[in-house]
């Protein structure tokens, strides 16, 4: 009889293990979250026992209900306020919000206790770029998964990035308006009209002094200007006004007369202050727009 052969130790692997293994650990170093990137001291804390009274909100016109602990939602000093019982009544845990969208409030949940929001920013180290989580995955990466959002009350499409920008504004999020804008700024395939109504959102709900998402929306649409030039919408924005073409005619001024600012980064300035204070490496990422048809 053939002696039976001794039990592999359980510390070797075949090759075939070895090699996947070595490939999660590969792509687990390339591969970064924003929250693993971000500094200790500006990552949004986190209740460490989430044992703190539960808070039912309701969102929106049709009182959409979350619920959330206090400790997590103190992290926002619009939240924190309410807790302390400015604006709630110590025997009601309820607060009601029907200006906020609850595809947009839930991403600011999802950011208040994990740091992100889907889908997630990554940064590939390998090609030190950063991408949104499963862009290759959905449509060859052509209009990410949920870029964009119906808004009730203007009645109009706007990019979520931008609607997540403005209420992290009003919430006191400021690491939240930087991953916001970020993220935004790896979308691609957005129709003109989607960009122009976005920015002019973005312009009636941010403050004068904001110089990132406006300067943002003003770096788009000049880089992109010659598809923007034969938008429709394009020539009805204008003809409406507003501050948002001032500062576009601003920002061209500047290009045109000013040699040392006729860069790509230059053009990220929103006006001639705005220009000269924001970094040239500011606006490295920027939508890609695709043409309206003339209407």
């Amino acid at each position: 009889m053939f002696a039976r052969r001794p039990h592999q130790s359980s510390t070797k692997r075949s090759f075939r293990e070895q090699a996947a293994t070595g490939k999660r650990v590969e792509k687990s170093k390339t591969k970064r979250s924003f929250r693993e990137q971000a500094l200790p001291n500006t990552s949004p804390p986190v209740g460490s026992t989430l044992t703190s009274p539960i808070l039912t909100l309701c969102v929106g016109p049709e009182q959409r209900l979350f619920a959330a602990h206090e400790d997590v939602l103190s992290n926002s000093p619009f939240f924190s306020a309410i807790i302390r019982g400015q604006f709630l009544e110590s025997t009601a845990k309820r607060v009601n919000l029907p200006e906020d969208i609850p595809e947009v409030f839930s991403s600011v949940l999802e950011y208040l206790y994990k740091g992100d929001y889907y889908p997630r920013l990554l940064h590939n180290k390998r090609r030190n770029t950063w991408e949104l989580e499963d862009a290759e995955a959905n449509n060859g990466g052509r209009g990410a998964v949920e870029s964009t959002v119906f808004h009730p009350t203007t009645q109009q499409v706007l990019l979520k990035d931008t609607l997540l920008y403005c209420t992290a504004e009003r919430y006191g999020l400021e690491e939240l308006k930087r991953l916001a804008l970020r993220k935004q700024g790896l979308q691609s395939g957005i129709q003109c009209s989607t960009i122009l109504a976005s920015a002019r959102y973005a312009y009636e709900n941010t403050p004068e002094s904001d110089s990132k998402l406006r300067a943002h929306y003003l770096a788009l649409i000049i880089r992109s200007r010659n598809t923007f030039k034969r938008s429709g919408t394009m020539q009805v924005e204008m003809e409406a006004g507003g501050k948002m073409f001032f500062d576009l005619w601003v920002a061209m001024f500047v290009l045109l007369t000013s040699p040392l600012y006729c860069t790509d980064h230059a053009i990220a300035g929103a006006t001639t202050w705005m220009i000269l204070q924001l970094p040239l490496n500011h606006f490295d990422e920027t939508l890609e727009v695709v043409d309206t048809p003339l209407t």
